[in-house]
């Protein structure tokens, strides 16, 4: 299987409707031995020093009113893609343009002054996102009320947490009317609770303006984002559906191989049984309160796409009632079920571990777990064998 993922055409834009216009962005940056050497350069500017390429011809259009993740592994581009169209850099090459109002959460803290109270910060951060005083005085109750932090809107921000920090941030960004909202890893830090409320908010958001979102979230980015960007060493690997581009980037990275990894031994799994069928969850007590409710079951599809080192693939699943093989073509809610898993072995697998996720339409993750949790047997399986798993479990209640 090649690791180089099927590239998904972007969705046309229209110009005449973009908010954020990026074309052959690239920025480079000189790595300098010491600082001697940079004043140096200034004086002899035809000596030539190595150069660094965070980002490199990336092009990028935001639609009103469409939300676009951006996606890839640390040292991406990610943050400076974001910088530059912010305006808080300049591009070595490539132009970008904005139209509306822009509220920016990118490196934590910035824009705020350390010996400023909360409430001070807040007039400083929303006069630099276009907010006048007199707006800022009318919205600073509701800012606060927002943010939640209002026994300590009146110390300085020094002593605030990095969960404070972002509270105040965001809680900023979403009363000043933007038409583009640029979030950079910023909900990372906040607890479960608030982070929920900034999503609420977010999806609110897009009803009536345009959001640019970096995550290594990919469940939030595949659940919020229309369409998705993924950063690759500065340049651009995919773009596209942003349910899409989150499984190819997640393919890829599942799909290198581990350089340390030694070879297993194979002398006793060549020898070893097949297993029949191994139980490795069991929840007995269905969740209590629920209403029932009917799943239809879609039949295992051979050739949806999968990614992976190789070694095993699955030939079969679905889901069936206790000990039986006849596959349901539905589950009410609170049954107790079995699914069944087929696994066949193409190199021989000492210790094989299996595992199951259910998502919903957006490709969000639900539940799900996996044999190596559990006092389950790892039976070995030998080349050309099939291993049978049966994850027995009460089908939730699903919305």
């Amino acid at each position: 299987m090649s690791s180089e993922p099927e590239q998904v055409p972007p969705v046309p834009a229209r110009l005449d409707d973009a908010v954020v216009n990026a074309r052959d962005l690239a920025k480079h940056y000189t790595l300098y031995p010491s600082p001697m050497h940079r004043l140096l350069h200034v004086f002899w500017p035809g000596r030539a020093y190595p150069r660094f390429e965070a980002l490199n011809g990336v092009s990028l259009t935001v639609r009103r009113g469409e939300t676009v993740g951006v996606i890839g592994p640390n040292g991406a581009g990610k943050s400076t893609l974001l910088q530059l169209i912010t305006g808080t850099i300049a591009a070595s090459s490539g132009e970008v343009a904005v139209r509306g109002r822009v509220a920016a959460l990118l490196e934590l803290g910035a824009g705020f002054e350390p010996d400023f109270t909360g409430r001070e910060n807040i007039m400083l951060n929303g006069t630099i996102l276009g907010l006048s005083p007199r707006q800022l005085r009318e919205r600073m109750a509701a800012i606060i009320a927002f943010s939640e932090l209002e026994e300590f809107i009146d110390r300085q921000v020094r002593t605030y947490s990095s969960g404070m920090f972002m509270r105040l941030a965001f809680s900023v960004a979403a009363h000043v009317d933007a038409d583009v909202l640029i979030i950079d890893e910023a909900l990372a830090v906040g607890d479960a609770r608030f982070t929920q409320k900034c999503m609420r908010f977010l999806h609110d958001f897009k009803r009536r303006g345009s959001i640019l979102f970096v995550s290594h979230d990919l469940g939030a980015v595949a659940a919020l984002c229309d369409r998705a960007i993924w950063l690759d060493h500065g340049t651009v690997r995919a773009q596209g559906s942003a349910v899409l581009v989150c499984e190819q980037y997640v393919a890829a990275l599942f799909e290198h191989k581990p350089m340390s990894t030694p070879p297993q031994p194979a002398t006793t799994a060549t020898q070893a049984p097949v297993a029949d069928a191994v139980v490795v969850f069991d929840r007995a007590t269905p969740p209590a309160g629920f209403e029932v409710g009917i799943t239809s079951c879609s039949p295992f599809n051979s050739t949806a796409s999968s990614f992976g080192i190789g070694g095993a693939r699955i030939v079969d699943g679905g889901l069936t009632a206790p000990d039986a093989e006849t596959r349901l073509d539905q589950v009410r809610e609170g049954d107790a079920v079995d699914l069944r898993v087929v696994v066949e072995a193409t190199d021989t697998i000492a210790q094989p571990i299996v595992g199951f996720y259910i998502k919903d339409r957006l490709g969000q993750l639900l539940l799900g777990d996996n044999s190596y949790w559990y006092d389950a047997p790892q039976v070995p399986v030998a080349a050309g064998g099939r291993l049978v798993v049966r994850f027995r479990l009460r089908w939730p209640a699903l919305a």
